[in-house]
C-alpha cells in the first residue's frame, strides 16, 4: 500500500508547485499535472486487460472493451492541447472523472474473481486521491 500511495506524490508536487511555487515552474507543473495521470489511467487499462488474459476462465467479452478505453479516453483529452484549443482545465477534468470510474470497473474484476482480494482496498484511496489531486491542478491552473 506504501509504494501505490507514493504513486500520488508526483500529483501532489504539482498541486503544490502551482498553488506556492515559483511563476516560471507552472507551466512545467500543469503540463506533468496532466501527463501524470494520463498515464496511470492508460496503465489501468493495461492492467485491466493483464488480469483478465490472466484467468484460464471464461472473461465477459465487455472486459476487454474497458480495458482498452483507458488509453483512447487519455488520447482525447491530448486533442485540445495538439491544435491549440483550450486546455488542460477540461482535459484534467474528464481524466479526473475517469479515474473516478475507474473504481466501476476494478469492482467488477472483482465480483468477477479476475483481481486479487484486496484489489478494492488498494484500488480505492488510489483513484480517489489521483482524482482529487487532478481536480486540485484544475482548480489551481
Amino acid at each position: 500500500m506504501a509504494l501505490g500511495l507514493a504513486g500520488l506524490l508526483p500529483q501532489a508536487a504539482c498541486v503544490a508547485v502551482l498553488a506556492v511555487g515559483p511563476e516560471p515552474w507552472h507551466f512545467s507543473a500543469l503540463s506533468l499535472g496532466y501527463a501524470y495521470p494520463a498515464l496511470i489511467l492508460s496503465f489501468l487499462g493495461g492492467m485491466w486487460w493483464g488480469l483478465a488474459a490472466g484467468k484460464a476462465a471464461p472473461t465477459p467479452p465487455w472486459i476487454w472493451f474497458a480495458a482498452v478505453a483507458p488509453s483512447l479516453i487519455a488520447l482525447a483529452t491530448a486533442i485540445p492541447w495538439a491544435v491549440g484549443a483550450g486546455w488542460p482545465g477540461p482535459s484534467l477534468v474528464v481524466l479526473a472523472v475517469a479515474l473516478l470510474a475507474s473504481l466501476l470497473i476494478d469492482r467488477q474484476l472483482s465480483i468477477h474473481g479476475l483481481a486479487p482480494a484486496w484489489w478494492m482496498s488498494l484500488r480505492k484511496p488510489l483513484s480517489l486521491g489521483l482524482s482529487a489531486l487532478t481536480l486540485a491542478v484544475a482548480a489551481l491552473r
